[in-house]
């Protein structure tokens, strides 16, 4: 029997939601309290599970789409009524191998005769063995470019996307989502362009039908999802998604007068940058809404990601491995803080990226580094092993995780190099571009725990390191400062805390105070050169 299932009200105050993206396809089987798709609300991001066990039969809304709470998203039909036929034709095709899901029988059998390129999971770095299929981008029998993401992955280092090794159709899904594989394994194949044609026959099925093959597509006629109406068209309600509309309210942009060129006029990210690059930052505030009722509760049980499993299990290792000690100073950046108020405008136009102060925080690390390598250094069998470089690890918080871009060799990189780096590193993580060995190898880690606010934080050493460095909040206080002659006076200055973590069976506590003397030396008589 065909059960509802309905966008959820996720608070009193809450009378819609936008669903993000879904996590089954039509046709797919599903369990009892099994994820089914993701929302989001002015107020939280979930992910709603299966009211019963059985089959997807039907998806009624396409991501991206907003709707009223009890409107019905989609259709689950449980296995052993009406909808068994689905399901059994379904499971019958899937027998056919798991390359087939959106290709018949027929094409996936010119698929494997005509041969193609293997597509294998790939070693995003030296210490990493194995990844986890979290999402595929394509759906065999779609056409793709040289270079088009096609699916994502996720390891214990970076989550990142695969492109394409070349053009042509995804003719076989050898593995499927949320399958853990080791590296070098095919898990798909493209087949060079020369069975296009037939491919788009198959792929005109429609999008609703995506893991049926051709006899199975009128039995799921109705999967198939209603077109939506462009971002921009007058009244209607504008497609996007939490990340463009809270760059929209960051830079005063109205929605309605950027032009969105993804599905249906979804507006995308890309848009809006290529928007703010043309006009700049809009003048539109809009109306504050009312305050809302508390946030109801909603109790129930979530699994953990691949990410936050793994980060769950290297936490627990490194508390186990290394004797966490820490030591905490107060650093004055008043200095640093006028210079990249005097400079960041001129740098920006000179080198473009921002001037933060992480570059500052960076090479001040760095330079206390060469003089105590022993920070830099590893426990490894048994004896310390002293690294010839400073691979520098820089936390970035994701909002499905956390992860930590290297880079590399930091000791050689001038102050403008450390910025573009480390800017460049974190922009391609949110984003998943990340390529191999940028996420490994690192041996001495930053973590900005004070960009929330909080005056300090105690990390966890990301192993096999034996130090890291957290980075408290920057405020202004008032200070007792003492002057050349002897004379205290109180000044407001800008103060921020720093904890150094470290495996006290390798650094000693007159080590960690060394290294941080320097450290805060550098930052409160910064005097060198912020330009190449």
């Amino acid at each position: 029997m065909p059960t509802d299932v309905i966008m959820p009200q996720m608070g009193e105050s809450i009378f819609e939601g936008t669903i993000t993206k879904w996590l089954k396809k039509a046709g797919d089987v599903v369990e009892k309290d099994e994820p089914l798709f993701e929302i989001s609300t002015d107020k939280v991001d979930a992910e709603i599970p299966s009211p019963v066990a059985g089959i997807l039969s039907e998806i009624k809304v396409a991501e991206g789409a907003t709707v009223e709470v009890n409107t019905v998203v989609a259709v689950v039909t449980e296995q052993g009524t009406e909808g068994q036929g689905i399901g059994n034709r379904e499971q019958g095709i899937r027998a056919e191998g798991l390359g087939t899901e959106g290709l018949g029988t027929e094409a996936a059998q010119l698929g494997a005769a005509s041969g193609g390129t293997d597509v294998v999971m790939p070693q995003m770095g030296e210490s990493i063995f194995e990844g986890t299929i979290t999402k595929w981008l394509k759906k065999a029998g779609d056409v793709v470019e040289k270079d088009e993401p096609l699916f994502e992955i996720s390891t214990d280092k970076v989550d990142a996307e695969i492109p394409s090794p070349v053009a042509g159709v995804l003719t076989e899904i050898k593995v499927l989502e949320g399958a853990t594989v080791e590296i070098n394994t095919v898990v798909a194949v493209v087949t060079e362009q020369g069975i296009g044609n037939r491919e788009q026959g198959v792929s005109a099925e429609g999008p609703g039908t995506k893991g049926l093959g051709t006899e199975a597509a009128p039995a799921a006629a109705s999967t198939q999802v209603p077109a939506l109406t462009p971002s921009f068209n007058g009244s209607d309600r504008i497609r996007s998604s939490p990340l463009v509309r809270r760059m929209a309210k960051e830079n005063h942009l109205d929605l309605r007068h950027v032009t969105g060129t993804g599905s249906d006029g979804r507006i995308t990210k890309e848009d809006m940058l290529r928007h703010l690059s043309e006009h700049g930052p809009g003048t539109f505030t809009p109306a504050k809404p009312a305050e809302p009722a508390p946030l109801a509760l909603t109790g129930h049980v979530a699994p953990l990601t691949k990410m936050r499993a793994i980060i769950a299990q290297r936490m627990v290792e490194s508390v186990a491995i290394s004797p966490h000690a820490y030591t905490v100073y107060k650093v004055d950046m008043t200095r640093v803080v006028r210079i990249r108020e005097r400079e960041k405008a001129r740098f920006e136009q000179k080198h473009g990226v921002k001037l933060t102060y992480m570059p500052f925080i960076a090479a001040a690390a760095v330079a206390a580094l060469r003089k105590y390598p022993i920070v830099n250094a590893s426990m490894e069998n048994g004896a310390i092993h002293y690294h010839e470089n400073i691979h520098l690890g820089i936390a970035v918080a994701l909002e499905w995780g956390l992860i930590v871009p290297v880079v590399k060799q930091a000791e050689q990189r001038s102050f403008v190099e450390l910025a573009r780096a480390m800017a460049d590193l974190a922009d391609r993580a949110r984003t998943k571009k990340l390529k191999p060995d940028e996420a490994s190898g690192s041996t001495f880690t930053l973590t900005n725990s004070g960009v929330f606010g909080g005056e300090f934080g105690t990390p966890i050493i990301n192993q096999p390191e034996s130090a890291i460095l957290a980075i408290g909040g920057l405020k202004k206080e008032p200070v007792v400062v003492t002057d050349a002659d002897g004379g205290d006076t109180i000044a407001i200055r800008a103060m921020q805390h720093y904890c150094l973590g470290f495996d006290h069976r390798t650094i000693d506590g007159a080590d960690a105070g060394k290294f941080m003397s320097v450290f805060k030396k550098t930052l409160e008589t910064w005097d060198r050169e912020i330009g190449e």
